[in-house]
């Protein structure tokens, strides 16, 4: 089945289905997307990794009666019942696998040392981390401050070094185009210093613009966990299955 999906775990369906189906080899490998070689190694003990098996029934991408469709007749090509979930991230932060997840202060807390123009919201684009987070390893109030050592986030695994080249490229010029407006700013004031200021308007903006971070933020917290929920689902239905 060329265009058919294959299952999330590949190599952990076919496992399973070779330790608990009487399929043929090629019916698993055609159905896993993976050589039949693969599969054998796995009957044989011979693979170079043991892998977990993963119930494709649990999943809900096989039904028994597919399985044992496909044990009475060798020729039978098994079909994907429900397509794995395709999971994509176009919009909001970054995810960041668990095992990195402690890793993220030590590249924040590099970037604040390393590159102060990078702003707050670059920086939660870039590492995948909200505003709260930074502002606590900046002002030092972090619950683990005293075990966070700045790393550099691309050594890490945080990001890649062309996306911190292009955001501390695009801090430094958002730097540069501010530097001539304050000083038109401040000859003005030198000419003129009883011009009067729209203080009201500057309070509108500001608050606006607190709205909208803190929105912002509410919003990353909650893909963050749901990212996490999704995983934390994932991984006790691998557990089941290898039950």
């Amino acid at each position: 089945m060329a265009n058919q999906p294959t299952p999330l775990m590949p190599h952990a369906t076919a496992s399973w289905l070779v330790d608990n189906t009487a399929l043929s080899f090629t019916q698993i490998a055609d159905f896993c997307g993976l050589h039949i070689l693969e599969v054998q190694a796995m009957a044989d003990d011979l693979a170079g990794a043991k892998y977990t098996g993963r119930d494709p029934v649990h999943s809900g991408e096989l039904t028994h009666e597919e399985i044992e469709r496909g044990q009475a007749d060798p020729s039978y090509s098994l079909k994907m019942q429900k397509a794995p979930v395709d999971v994509s991230r176009t919009k909001g932060p970054r995810y960041t696998p668990v095992s990195k997840r402690q890793d993220k202060p030590d590249g924040i807390a590099w970037i604040i040392r390393n590159h102060p123009e990078i702003s707050d919201a670059q920086i939660g684009r870039l590492i995948g981390t909200t505003r709260n987070t930074i502002n606590a390893i900046r002002e030092r109030s972090h619950w683990n401050i005293a075990n966070i050592q700045p790393k550099d986030p691309v050594t890490l695994g945080l990001c890649s070094q062309r996306e911190l080249d292009a955001a501390v490229a695009k801090a430094a010029k958002r730097v540069a185009a501010a530097e001539p407006a304050a000083e038109g700013e401040e000859a003005v004031e030198t000419a003129a210093p009883t011009a009067p200021r729209d203080d009201k308007q500057e309070l509108i903006a500001e608050l606006r613009r607190e709205r909208e971070e803190a929105a912002k933020a509410a919003a990353e917290a909650a893909q963050e966990a749901e990212a996490e929920a999704w995983l934390t689902a994932k991984r006790a239905a691998e557990e089941q299955g290898e039950g």
